[in-house]
């Protein structure tokens, strides 16, 4: 499953970045729908904030929003490509720091200076072992009442289906898939990864996780992806963790795709 190398060669030089990544906000109605109707309101309680983390940016799909809720943003991506998009796209903002980074390294972070961590439909797609990475180097990273909220796979928690879907005729996949009745395997979801794992690697780095949401993606009501939220031990918003199953979420972007449709205006997007 995705690499750190593979991740690179996908979404780098090879990926076609023409629409900057909007295309996949296509099925919540767009960019701006996605993140008013399903981001925001999931984190708006941790920002605005001093300085905001976000890990792989891309081409600033979510960074056009986060750079108005941060007296500083720090953005890390592993692709040079998509840093220098960034550069290009917002260089009129004079509060954000970019990096280039390895794929797994926040060493250009100075410990102890971040109040919010961020990462979006990226981490999907990183194996345990880059998600350990990063929850360990955060551990020293984010301030005393520092928050991170991850966007990462759950599709771990289904082996049997993984299976049963590897096991369907190329031509049957796709159709099966959006009915409903395989698994999403094209969504390309990190299989070492589950919501629970992603908990105990949080405690095993001195970090709380303390609510998950797992959530079904695009097609079907598996749980294949989890929004997880974590802090230090010890912080203001430390409790016992609080997990709840969505299996609403595609509900919630059609009618925000129908929403969009009806009252926005496209022609108005953010640059």
């Amino acid at each position: 499953m995705p690499g750190v190398d593979e991740n690179l060669s996908n979404f780098g030089s090879d990926w076609d970045w023409s629409r900057r990544g909007d295309e996949w906000s296509r099925w919540w109605g767009g960019t701006p729908a996605l993140w008013h109707g399903g981001i925001l309101p999931r984190i708006h309680a941790f920002v605005p904030a001093a300085t905001i983390l976000e890990i792989a940016p891309g081409f600033g799909r979510w960074t056009q929003y986060l750079k108005d809720l941060a007296d500083r943003l720090v953005i890390v991506d592993l692709a040079d490509e998509c840093i220098e998009a960034c550069r290009e796209r917002f260089a009129d903002a004079t509060n954000i720091e970019y990096h280039v980074n390895d794929g797994r390294s926040l060493e250009m972070v100075e410990d102890g200076s971040i109040d919010f961590a961020f990462s979006f439909d990226s981490l999907v797609h990183v194996e345990d072992d880059v998600v350990t990475a990063y929850l360990n180097q955060l551990a020293r990273k984010l301030k005393p009442d520092g928050v991170g909220f991850f966007h990462h796979s759950n599709i771990g928690s289904y082996p049997r289906s993984l299976r049963l879907a590897r096991r369907a005729p190329s031509w049957a996949l796709g159709p099966l898939m959006r009915r409903g009745l395989l698994i999403n395997l094209p969504a390309w979801r990190a299989e070492s990864m589950t919501a629970e794992l992603f908990a105990r690697r949080c405690e095993e780095a001195g970090l709380a996780c303390v609510a998950q949401e797992l959530i079904n993606w695009e097609f079907g009501r598996q749980l294949i992806d989890a929004l997880s939220i974590f802090t230090p031990r010890g912080s203001v918003y430390e409790r016992p963790l609080q997990t709840l199953r969505n299996r609403s979420f595609t509900d919630e972007a059609r009618r925000a795709a129908r929403l969009y449709a009806a009252s926005g205006y496209r022609d108005k997007a953010a640059p």
